[in-house]
């Protein structure tokens, strides 16, 4: 145990990968590696740097200095300028031209924006590993018959299969979301202080071209297409929160599916996996919680609320730049990826290992089924001669009669027995059972879901098959 606050985002619930992500070790090796390719680009555009000076930083990309940086900034109260500093000790031949023309800026946006693109491909990664699971879980059990709910009630039957297709699709939407984010992604480029090139137009000697030219140099180094056309010191405030909504939109299909599988286990029909020394509660030791799938509706709810930070900091920024963004973006967007991070590990770990109880989903299935094969077991009454009119008058009069016995008296539904010792139905309690057949009540359930995955999500996985074969791991 330590003395000092620890975030359980890194202790308990976000994986080594997207810890390294928003690692100290990632922030400013890649702010190096942004010096590195601002000086490549000035020396190609006719600057007076050295091939030695370039090769000299690039020696040092990884070997930070942690201690004179910390030193330096206790001084100058400054970040960037300390690193730019403690990477000057290191290469005394490239101090000179490091960060040339340069503001803060140019290494923290562009960097944040490097950052936040490598977490959106391991979130994606993990989107498609984890539609993949759900795509097996479905087809597996697309036939098997289930009850719907509509506002929690009893209503017309599903399958498990079919349900699962509909947290799929969310899925599916959240994955056309991340996708567009990242075809859209652009860095902020080298833009100045208050974003008009004025100090590399002085560089380069009033050459408004190659003032064009650096930020499309700088974009292709660092392995993107373009950079924001115009911005003023900073990207656009607002691409944090396009970035914050897309985890938000992951965080709240996953906690809806997390209220479906607490639900389904309360009814004991699925079961999130349990191991066999877990402990379900500290008192009562018979009991089986649903912590995985209640941790993530934890999580999520805490994105969901955390992605109204960069709304407000886009929404309240002054002109050009100000600086009551910083705080709070070294905060709310890391947390954000590390807590998505969490809960699609979480969803993963779930899927894999769900236990479906198909016994007692048949037998809930039938206790509720003779309410819903009313207006069939109607129809066959009439073709055998009977009146519809007084038929309906008399399932009104036998399922009020059958609820009350169930709701009341706790006893079995027996509204099939009514139904078969009246004679004016015409119908025996064979015939009346071969209609409740479970299978005859799903509508198109199968078959759409057999549509939906082969149509919808296969593609999507044959597109992504390099994706595939992520495993991940719970702490606790």
């Amino acid at each position: 145990m330590t003395n000092t606050y620890e975030s359980p985002l890194n202790t308990r619930y976000a994986s080594e990968e997207m810890q390294y992500i928003f690692s100290p070790d990632k922030k400013f090796s890649t702010w190096r590696r942004l010096w590195i390719a601002l000086a490549e680009s000035e020396r190609e555009l006719g600057l007076p740097i050295t091939e030695e000076q370039i090769n000299e930083m690039k020696q040092h990309v990884n070997d930070i200095n942690y201690d004179a940086a910390k030193k330096r900034e206790k001084e100058v109260r400054h970040d960037v300028m300390s690193h730019v500093y403690a990477f000057g000790l290191q290469c005394p031949s490239a101090k000179p031209i490091i960060h040339l023309g340069a503001t803060s800026c140019y290494v923290g946006d562009n960097t944040d924006i490097i950052i936040m693109t490598e977490a959106l491909q391991l979130i994606k990664k993990k989107l498609v590993n984890l539609i993949n699971e759900l795509s097996c879980f479905a087809d597996k059990y697309k036939a098997l018959p289930t009850l719907a709910f509509t506002h929690f009630q009893p209503a017309q039957p599903t399958t498990v299969g079919k349900r699962a297709t509909l947290w799929i699709m969310e899925l599916l939407m959240d994955l056309d979301e991340l996708e567009h984010r990242l075809d859209n992604t652009m860095l902020l480029g080298c833009k100045g202080t208050t974003g008009t090139q004025a100090s590399f137009l002085e560089l380069f000697e009033g050459d408004y071209e190659k003032c064009r030219e650096l930020d499309r140099k700088i974009a292709e180094k660092m392995g993107f297409k373009k950079c924001f056309p115009v911005s003023g010191q900073t990207y656009p405030r607002k691409l944090d929160t396009l970035v914050l909504n897309v985890l938000s939109s992951i965080a709240q299909s996953a906690y809806k599916f997390s209220n479906d599988i607490r639900l389904l286990q309360h009814m004991k029909q699925i079961e999130e996996p349990f191991e066999k020394s877990q402990i379900g509660s500290s008192a009562m030791a018979y009991k089986r919680n649903p912590m995985r799938c209640e941790r993530i509706g934890s999580l999520a709810r805490y994105v969901i609320i955390d992605a109204l930070n960069p709304a407000i900091t886009a929404s309240t920024q002054w002109f050009e730049r100000t600086l009551d963004d910083s705080a709070n973006k070294r905060i709310s967007v890391p947390e954000a990826f590390l807590a998505v991070d969490a809960i699609l590990n979480l969803y993963i770990n779930v899927i894999d290992g769900l236990v479906v109880y198909d016994k007692v989903i048949r037998k809930q299935f039938m206790e509720e089924i003779p309410f819903m094969a009313t207006e069939n077991i109607m129809m066959d009454a009439v073709k055998k001669g009977g009146d519809r009119q007084e038929l309906h008058e008399l399932i009104r009069k036998y399922s009020m009669e059958a609820g009350q016995k169930v709701k009341a008296e706790g006893k079995p539904n027996n509204l099939t027995e009514l139904i078969a010792g009246d004679p004016a139905f015409g119908l025996t309690a064979d015939e009346i059972n071969s209609i409740m057949k479970p299978e005859n009540f799903v509508g198109c359930a199968p078959l759409q879901t057999e549509d939906f995955l082969k149509e919808n999500v296969k593609p999507m996985l044959d597109k992504y098959r390099s994706l595939l074969g992520l495993s991940v791991e719970i702490n606790v």
